[in-house]
């Protein structure tokens, strides 16, 4: 009921806001998160429009709720640019009435093939929520290419006087996507394939694994969302699987506490190192991980020192 009546509130709130469309005369773009804001951005920023990305850096995209203001900015923006697939499900009423006021908004994610969650679990491990569709899709820089096309189209959709600029801006833009592709592919290179296993905090690195030939062999969270809770026996279930297969590493991530990962670490009788991935959010500045590519590079890079060895 809480979150009924603080959804009501916002809405209410936006009906009474009167804040323009554009700022200063300049188209503005709304992204739900820090990873969607920057690609956006790489993508029209210097072509004119005024980007906004709703969430902080170190936000848990699922987790997020967005405040009033934030809310009347979705409803006033020229185009929103969001994940979907229920990644941010707290958004997911706001969006749903800027829709209906006319204001644009793609789901990346629903048009980038999305795959159930699962199919990349070994045989040890029960999938997560067999049948949903897995959002994490930005985590595969292939798949993130024909996002950025399918962002690149919507703006010129919204903003055709700016064709030329957001169509070269673009392409640049999803060369450099591609390119840091195999870059990973050359990091990853030093992980033998047996090594080529991944325990994780929550069910969010799929794609990842499905692209650079890893196996899930378990999460801490058996989930795809962080809002879910591990329960006595799923914690012991996966020590039984991680000691089975004599696993060393656990990747945590920066936008959730690592406890229950250290726990789980702790419990396994031999060194077993826990080390943290920038998976729902961009990282500080001077973190390696505060663009969308760096992120991608810093967390191969991050993989690579842990298995490749």
């Amino acid at each position: 009921m809480r979150r009924i009546f603080l959804v009501s509130s916002i809405l209410a709130l936006i009906a009474v806001a009167c804040s323009p469309a554009t700022v200063g005369g300049s188209p503005r773009v709304v992204a739900t998160t820090t990873i969607l804001g920057d690609i956006t951005t790489n993508v029209v920023d210097e072509c004119g429009p005024l980007v906004t990305t709703l969430m902080p850096i170190g936000q848990d995209p699922h987790a997020f709720q967005p405040s009033a203001n934030q809310a009347a900015t979705m409803q006033t923006a020229d185009l929103v640019i969001a994940n979907g697939l229920d990644l941010e499900q707290g958004l997911d009423d706001v969006l749903a009435s800027a829709e209906r006021e006319g204001v644009p908004v793609l789901r990346v994610a629903e048009q980038l093939d999305p795959v159930p969650f699962g199919r990349h679990f070994s045989a040890t491990e029960r999938p997560t929520s067999p049948g949903t569709l897995d959002p994490h899709v930005w985590l595969d820089p292939i798949r993130m290419a024909d996002g950025v096309e399918l962002i690149t189209a919507a703006a010129i959709d919204q903003m055709p006087d700016l064709e030329a600029c957001i169509t070269e801006s673009g392409d640049t833009y999803r060369d450099a996507v591609v390119t840091t592709h195999q870059r990973i592919e050359d990091i990853l290179s030093v992980v033998p394939d047996e090594r080529r296993v991944l325990v994780t905090n929550h069910d969010s690195l799929g794609y990842f694994a499905d692209r650079y030939r890893f196996t899930i062999l378990g999460t801490v969270v058996p989930s795809g969302s962080t809002l879910a809770e591990p329960s006595p026996s799923d914690l012991r279930e996966l020590v039984d699987i991680m000691r089975s297969a004599r696993a060393d590493v656990i990747f945590a991530e920066t936008t959730e506490p690592a406890r229950l990962a250290e726990a789980v670490a702790a419990e396994l009788g031999y060194p077993v190192d826990v080390v943290e991935l920038y998976t729902g959010s961009l990282g500080a500045p001077g973190s390696g991980a505060d663009t969308y590519l760096g992120l991608l590079e810093t967390d191969a890079r991050r993989i690579a020192d842990a298995l490749g060895r």
